[in-house]
């Protein structure tokens, strides 16, 4: 009740006024328009992405930034450790292996790149005397 009697008690607008309304309901009518066609294009879109992607294909993946390793698959890698080498202990960091061990009585280490498939590393240990 109170609200006829509020929409009852404003005066009409005048003509200019009027007409500003007017254009600034069609300018929101556009705007939503155009907002809702984007939006309908961008989903086309991501619904043409998802049906494009091969089914088939495996995805990788990442490790440490420095290899990829194929889902489903090992990777084969072989570490061709010199003749006589005792190894004591492996440890890994990122895509690197370090063999810790003993050749020809001396100590010493190896590092292994997976990535490159090779060792990048020889280290003899000795101790100061």
């Amino acid at each position: 009740m109170p609200q006829t009697e509020i929409e009852e008690k404003e005066a009409p607008l005048d003509p200019a006024m009027d007409r500003i309304r007017r254009k600034m309901v069609l300018l929101q009518l556009v705007s939503g328009g155009i907002l809702f066609l984007c939006f309908m294009a961008v989903l086309a879109a991501v619904v043409y992405k998802v049906k494009q992607r091969p089914a088939g294909t495996p995805e990788t993946v990442v490790s440490s930034g420095s290899f990829s390793v194929p889902s489903g698959q090992p990777l084969a890698v072989t570490a061709a450790l010199p003749a006589g080498f005792a190894v004591q202990s492996v440890s890994s960091s990122g895509s690197q292996l370090t063999f810790f061990g003993t050749l020809e009585g001396k100590p010493k280490v190896l590092i292994f790149d997976i990535a490159l498939g090779r060792i990048i590393a020889d280290v003899t240990v000795t101790t100061g005397q």
